[in-house]
């Protein structure tokens, strides 16, 4: 083991600096080296016995795989498990080069999983519609043409109505007296269209892969849960990737970051808010799915749907899901209050999730 040279790297787009240190003699280096990826992985293969650690980051797993490859024991690791000196104030890319080096020589550095290119692929395409659907782009159209709508007195016949399709055809409808403002609301339109259009597209190829090999078999079970449609079964599997990586149900949670944070010393013991420190498209999706646990257990309508076909085990999993979170949800949403209730919620469903995902479904 240590007779390995162990390497960091400090990965950028246009520069890529190497700290080196030979375990048999403890002697460390800094250096400049290739930011293209066959020669860098060519100049890591020249050194005897090379270990590599780099963290995950904008820079992706291209380097990870290139390495892989070649034969050489490369670990991508989570940044936010990075040991750091409380007192250290100088960041430079030699000085944490060097601290990878030295880290992954102590083994004390956490490393993530490397999705295949099919599975990165996947998952850039679910966080496609994450992004067009929950963030801004279509959101914000939306409100442009709310905020114009109002700011000419114009109103939705139908108070308190949200966004819907009998809306789209009233607004379709209107016409302005002036051609500069019927002109700034047909752009409006136009740019709203765009982003309805691009979406559906992206949810028709995720419901087309959600129906092959090797999405569908995992998608199918865990669309038997209540609050858990096809975008956000692929968007568990995607982001997840492996769920037997995890040894346990807490493991899983843990990942998910819905585990209630902890400050305790000596006697006292205190708990505060979640985490949030794993996986932040897994949280987003336990948290609205979630939000259907607040209504009475029942299989009816779209659930009763998606049960059709799936083994009688896991209909009495998803039943005693269904129990067991709805009980939570009221009792924690009396004390706490709906939102916190909900997290809990979450945090609880995740591990229904992975019993599901592990075929560890003790009813």
């Amino acid at each position: 083991m240590h007779e390995r040279t162990f390497i960091g790297l400090d990965v950028h787009a246009r520069s890529v600096w190497a700290g080196v240190l030979d375990g048999l003699t403890g002697e460390v280096s800094c250096l400049a080296v290739p930011v293209a990826t066959k020669p860098l992985v060519a100049w890591v293969c020249a050194q005897p016995a090379p270990a590599v650690a780099y963290e995950a980051g904008p820079t992706g797993y291209e380097l990870a795989r290139a390495l892989d490859a070649a034969g050489v024991r490369c670990l991508v690791a989570a940044p936010s498990r990075i040991p750091r000196t409380p007192g250290d104030r100088v960041k430079t890319d030699r000085r944490d080069a060097l601290r990878l080096a030295r880290l992954l020589r102590l083994e004390e550095l956490v490393a993530v999983r490397v999705p295949t290119p099919a599975e990165e692929a996947l998952r850039d395409l679910v966080r496609a519609c994450e992004d067009l659907k929950m963030k801004s782009d279509r959101r914000i159209a939306r409100q442009r043409i709310r905020s114009f709508l109002l700011r000419y007195g114009k109103r939705y016949p139908s108070p308190g109505a949200r966004w819907s399709h009998r809306f789209e055809v009233w607004m379709r409808a209107l016409h302005f007296d002036e051609p500069a403002a019927q002109a700034a609301f047909e752009h409006l339109l136009g740019a709203y269209f765009v982003r309805d259009a691009q979406l559906s597209t992206v949810d028709r190829q995720i419901e087309e892969l959600a129906s092959l090999d090797p999405l569908a078999p995992g998608v199918a079970r865990l669309r038997a849960f209540r609050g858990i449609d096809t975008l956000t079964a692929v968007t568990l599997t995607t982001e997840t990737c492996d769920f037997r990586r995890f040894p346990s149900a807490s493991s899983y949670m843990a990942f998910t970051g819905l585990v209630p944070s902890e400050h305790s010393s000596g006697a006292s013991r205190h708990q505060g808010s979640i985490t949030k420190a794993g996986n932040a498209h897994v949280r987003r999706v336990l948290v609205e799915a979630a939000w259907a646990y607040r209504h009475r257990p029942a299989v009816r309508g779209t659930l009763a749907k998606r049960l059709e076909g799936q083994p009688p085990e896991v209909a009495a999993y998803s039943w005693k899901a269904q129990c067991r979170l709805h009980s939570t949800y009221r009792k924690l949403a009396a004390r706490k209050g709906p939102n916190k209730a909900v997290v809990a919620v979450a945090r609880e469903l995740s591990g229904f999730v992975w019993g599901a995902m592990t075929e560890r479904m003790a009813v």
